[in-house]
């Protein structure tokens, strides 16, 4: 058990880092630069493997089973829209707060483990999700929107079933572990907003 605890922190230790560079579209192509983007930003992964994890929670609950997909395809999608308002040139106030605020937010969901409604939680994950989508819409650079939009699409999506995996193993295995990788991930949303 404490090895698994020292593994999941290092790795959320790893994931709090100064992020990789993203790729050049220029150089790699806009879909592969869009696949990248949520990869290499350690405030991406943390909230996309916690929408997984939560969503993972949330249907342990015989009559919340539909949390599994609802909750993640509430993020995507919701995530796809504001990356259009971001194209289309809409402006949100406060993006990058409510992205540090989803990490804190998300990991404490995990941590206490809350079980609200499907429709609650996936309501309380798209206003998350706005954000995301819009801060990814303002740093596409040369990229072809459509490409990079894909690209980062699969790639939340793909994240969000890892944390979903994670999540059900430890559903299985032990639920005080999807706790402790929210409290982490939290600990790293507060060290983002005072560290960076």
């Amino acid at each position: 058990m404490l090895k698994r605890l020292s593994l999941t922190a290092a790795m959320l230790a790893a994931a709090a880092a100064p992020a990789f560079a993203h790729l050049d579209p220029l150089e790699h192509g806009s879909f592969a630069a869009g696949l990248s983007h949520p990869i290499f930003g350690a405030d991406h992964v943390l909230v996309m493997i916690s929408v997984g994890l939560w969503a993972a929670q949330i249907a342990g609950d015989p009559e919340r089973r539909a949390a599994l997909w609802a909750v993640p395809a509430a993020f995507v999608s919701t995530m796809a829209f504001g990356f259009l308002l971001a194209v289309l040139g809409v402006h949100l106030p406060f993006v990058e707060p409510a992205i540090l605020a989803s990490v804190i937010g998300l990991g404490l969901l995990v941590a206490v483990a809350v079980r609200l409604p499907v429709a609650a939680s996936a309501a309380v994950v798209a206003v998350f999700a706005l954000f995301h989508g819009h801060a990814h819409g303002t740093e596409i650079g040369e990229a072809g929107a459509l490409e990079f939009g894909l690209g980062f699409v699969l790639s939340t999506a793909f994240l969000h079933v890892v944390g979903i995996g994670l999540g059900i193993v430890a559903q299985r295995v032990t639920p005080v572990v999807a706790r402790i990788v929210g409290a982490l991930t939290a600990l790293a949303g507060l060290s983002l907003v005072f560290g960076g």
